[in-house]
């Protein structure tokens, strides 16, 4: 069992009040993965002074010079990809190939914006008048808040504190108590990489307390966050009043249209990997598959024999494909929202039930799951349910696909598989969501592109990842000189 303490000012430390916390392996809930130091109150409020503090030396160096800090890091991590990823999988459940991935991903994200470092600045604009100068520069916020959640425990909080660092913001993390051991590890990489004391906090500990603090302390000037609909909104509302930055990445009911002219094969394929893949624990999984009534029955064939050959299992036996459930509370809404369906007139056509033979035995384990006779105003079609339950939906013609595929209040991914190139294009103009695919599955992001949705997804204001993440974290000061005199 690993033990871990709180990152504030430099220094690794105890909760102020004593207390500790401790994760559990969801392959094995007989497994005590770490144990943690529980922050509260007072040791946000710690991590915020020493933040605020760190703030001007930090801020006062050059780009590239934070850049050199990042791309040191990211070879530090790269020498440890293994044993993330095996502690990873451990605490989060996810595959050992998914966390390699995922630990893979934060490296590319710290080498990304290393490079990128040499290029942050502002721009010289041509001015109307003769001996004058019009320039931007890219400046600070300040104190940022991150918080971040458990299913991509290493990849989101690098994906936000990297650009944070990189602008010349001072960070305060708090990762999802699920699974906190990746962003500790992170601080960790940093601090052997020569970050100065203070420019980044990490306390794994209360919510609740944490926005309290975020709402109430001037000092803090952005929050970024990813999670749920309901607390990103009541975060929102919290710090309206101060009326500082704020970047919510929130729900999801990500659809998949399979049109009658498509390759059934590779749409049963992109289902399964993004319905199954992750268990089904991924804001950008496919949720609902909307189907051209012709090919129906031969799709969910299709999609049922994918269903009954994935590889069930936990995380660190090879050939798994899909992991346990990260609790359960989880495991136990997955079976929920199947029992809803149900009684709301959808067939379960396969799954829907614990494993629980062999190695499952002590682990929270389902079949992937695929519902049937789903109609759009289902609560199993509109609400998200974050787990390995993928529903089907008929659909007379192309236009019903894409109103069905609207009539969420969620809009963050789709995806679109056919041949039909005319069909594709309209698709990604009439879709609402922030990310489209066509014939690709619908998670999955390239590190260097926006990233982000729309609808009740997000705030919809700054974008995450690649060059737009650097808007959210910085300010642009407008400079005008006239030497013409």
């Amino acid at each position: 069992m690993i033990s871990y303490q709180n990152l504030i000012g430099g220094q690794w430390v105890a909760a102020q009040d004593g207390r500790t916390f401790t994760t559990t392996n969801p392959a094995d809930t007989r497994e005590t993965v770490a144990t943690y130091a529980l922050g509260g109150a007072a040791d946000y409020a710690a991590a915020t002074r020493a933040a605020s503090e760190a703030l001007p030396k930090w801020s006062a160096q050059t780009a590239v010079a934070r850049g050199r800090i990042l791309s040191k890091a990211a070879q530090i991590l790269e020498s440890r990809k293994a044993e993330l990823a095996t502690l990873l999988t451990r605490e989060e459940g996810k595959t050992l190939t998914e966390a390699t991935g995922e630990v893979g991903r934060a490296v590319d994200i710290f080498r990304f914006y290393g490079g990128l470092s040499y290029t942050v600045g502002g721009q010289t604009i041509p001015h109307d008048l003769p001996g004058n100068l019009l320039l931007t520069r890219r400046e600070p916020v300040g104190v940022v808040a991150l918080i971040t959640p458990w299913n991509f425990p290493i990849a989101i909080p690098a994906w936000k504190l990297v650009p944070a660092l990189l602008c010349g913001n001072t960070v305060v993390l708090k990762p999802a108590s699920q699974a906190p051991s990746m962003a500790l590890e992170l601080a960790k990489a940093l601090q052997e990489a020569g970050l100065p004391a203070g420019v980044l906090n990490v306390v794994a500990g209360e919510g609740r307390a944490f926005g309290s603090e975020i709402a109430s302390n001037a000092a803090v000037q952005a929050l970024s966050f990813t999670g749920s609909h309901g607390v990103g909104t009541g975060l929102y509302k919290a710090l309206s009043h101060r009326m500082i930055r704020v970047q919510l990445e929130m729900g999801s009911k990500n659809p998949t249209i399979v049109l009658a002219d498509a390759d059934l094969d590779l749409a049963a394929r992109l289902v399964a990997i993004a319905g199954f893949g992750l268990t089904g624990q991924a804001c950008t999984a496919t949720s609902r598959v909307i189907v051209e009534r012709p090919v129906l029955a031969a799709f969910t064939e299709k999609l049922v024999a994918a269903a009954k050959a994935w590889k069930v299992g936990p995380g660190l036996t090879p050939g798994v494909q899909m992991g346990p459930a990260v609790n359960a509370d989880e495991l136990e809404g997955n079976f929920a929202a199947i029992r809803k369906a149900q009684a709301d007139g959808a067939e379960l056509v396969w799954g829907g039930a614990r494993l629980t033979e062999g190695d499952l035995a002590h682990g929270l384990f389902m079949q992937p799951t695929v519902l049937g006779g789903v109609t759009p105003t289902m609560e199993i079609a509109q609400e998200e349910v974050f787990g390995p339950v993928v529903g089907v939906i008929a659909v007379d013609s192309f236009d019903e696909a894409i109103q069905v595929a609207n009539g969420v209040k969620y809009g963050l991914s789709a995806s679109l598989v056919t041949r039909d190139f005319k069909k594709a294009m309209v698709y990604a103009e009439r879709i609402e969501c922030g990310v489209v695919k066509v014939n690709q599955i619908s998670t999955g992001l390239a590190l260097q592109a926006p990233f982000g949705g729309v609808k009740n997804s997000s705030t919809d204001s700054f974008r995450e990842q690649g060059t737009a993440a650097l808007d959210f974290y910085s300010r642009t000061k407008t400079i005008y000189l006239d030497y013409s005199a």
